[in-house]
């Protein structure tokens, strides 16, 4: 059993990262991180309350991790699960919810009540019209090097995204919810910030919060360019309440489990303060008239933050969340007016490619600003010409080249991600 406190400790309290992979490890191995509060570490953690009257749960991870889940908690604990909460509707929150479930019914023990919010519902409503897109790009944002992720699955020849069925909350509520299990209390409360469906509890016997992902030992994921809207100004609100409860135990669904009152206001006021920093700058630039584009290249947050363990861009990043602020208080548009209505792309790089002397030059000179670093202009030109040339081996072996330079040089995951596809999709050409 890892002692997960101490190791959080050293990473906060000496500014040490040693990478993503030791803070976010989906070993299905638990940890008692405090007497009768374990933690399941899994694609997104299950943590677990002993109460005497049942075991209450928040999240059960991904349908694949579910079998790894329970055996650790079994030989923890015999106790049934009473209760269920899930902190918010994404996949890798609530997929192995139906394992909980069969186990209950295996054992003829009473069927767990589920929690959460009244929006979850809703999700996996959306989710369901949504499949084939979710799919996709949950392909290409997980998997670089394989079709499926590990929250995918075929059956038959369907491609699903997610559990088969869900499993539907029982219990709902709109702000705040207050339930018991023995002796101890739980309220329950509603915060929008990755998503609208979002919960965190505080646990006043054990002065400890179960943060679901607003906290996850990441940059936030306010910013995911292929998923519905963030909020992160509503998301550092959060954390800001959270900070005045002065919790001495802080328990996220991602990384570490986080101890002491003074190091955990710490980490959540930082994390406050990175996204406010982005938003308020991004305001005050679409207030005084500037367009999405300067905005992007214009705002940054200080190293200060950035260099924190718990703040590196490995996943999701700030320029990301640029433009998911621009989009909940500017809407779509842009600000440049040739975007309005615009010609196709395949057209307008017909047009560009005819000028610079053909769709090879543009990939030849997307090639040398490679050489010179401009990387991001580079993937402009090779893309355009690759848009001009849609057949062309010659076009597609520079563009696959060169987003595989791109992918190498990126930090997120989610940028790797994107710029991975594309660089699989132009090497299938050859």
């Amino acid at each position: 059993m890892a002692d997960l406190l101490t190791l959080s400790a050293r990473y906060i309290d000496n500014d040490v990262y040693e990478g993503a992979g030791l803070v976010n490890r989906p070993t299905t191995e638990l940890s008692e991180v405090a007497e009768g509060i374990a933690l399941i570490e899994a694609f997104s953690h299950v943590v677990t309350f002993r109460t005497g009257d049942g075991l209450v749960v928040f999240d059960t991870s991904l349908e694949a991790f579910a079998g790894g889940v329970l055996s650790s908690l079994r030989k923890w604990t015999d106790e049934p699960v009473s209760n269920i909460c899930y902190t918010h509707g994404h996949v890798d929150h609530v997929g192995g919810t139906g394992a909980f479930v069969c186990e209950a019914c295996e054992k003829g023990a009473r069927r767990p009540r589920v929690i959460g919010h009244e929006n979850v519902s809703p999700r996996f409503r959306r989710y369901e019209l949504t499949n084939g897109y979710n799919f996709t790009i949950n392909a290409r944002q997980f998997a670089p090097a394989k079709e499926l992720s590990l929250n995918e699955k075929v059956a038959g020849d369907r491609r699903r995204f997610g559990p088969d069925p869900f499993v539907e909350p029982d219990t709902t509520f709109r702000d705040r919810l207050e339930i018991k299990a023995g002796d101890t209390r739980f309220d329950l409360r509603h915060a929008i910030g990755e998503t609208d469906d979002h919960l965190w509890a505080w646990v006043p016997q054990h002065k400890a919060i179960c943060s679901g992902d607003f906290v996850t030992w990441v940059f936030p994921n306010a910013g995911n360019p292929q998923k519905v809207q963030r909020y992160p100004l509503e998301w550092a609100q959060a954390l800001r309440e959270m900070i005045a409860l002065e919790p001495e135990l802080l328990l996220p669904a991602h990384g570490l489990p986080i101890g002491g009152k003074a190091r955990i206001a710490s980490v959540l006021d930082n994390m406050a303060t990175a996204l406010e920093m982005l938003v308020i700058q991004t305001l005050d630039m679409m207030n005084a008239g500037a367009r999405l584009d300067d905005i992007v290249h214009a705002v940054k947050l200080p190293s200060s933050l950035m260099d924190k363990p718990y703040l590196r861009p490995v996943y999701d990043e700030p320029e990301f969340v640029i433009h998911n602020v621009w989009r909940l208080y500017g809407g779509w548009y842009d600000g440049n007016p040739a975007h309005l209505k615009p010609a196709s792309d395949a057209a307008l790089a017909a047009e560009i490619a005819s000028l610079a002397g053909g769709a090879l030059a543009l990939a030849a000179r997307a090639q040398d600003l490679v050489e010179q670093g401009d990387l991001r202009l580079a993937c402009h030109l090779a893309e355009l010409a690759a848009q001009a040339a849609p057949d062309s081996r010659e076009v597609h072996a520079a563009r696959a080249a060169i987003y595989g330079t791109r992918r190498k040089a990126e930090a997120s995951l989610m940028a790797k991600g994107i710029f991975g596809w594309a660089e699989r999709e132009s090497a299938k050409k050859l």
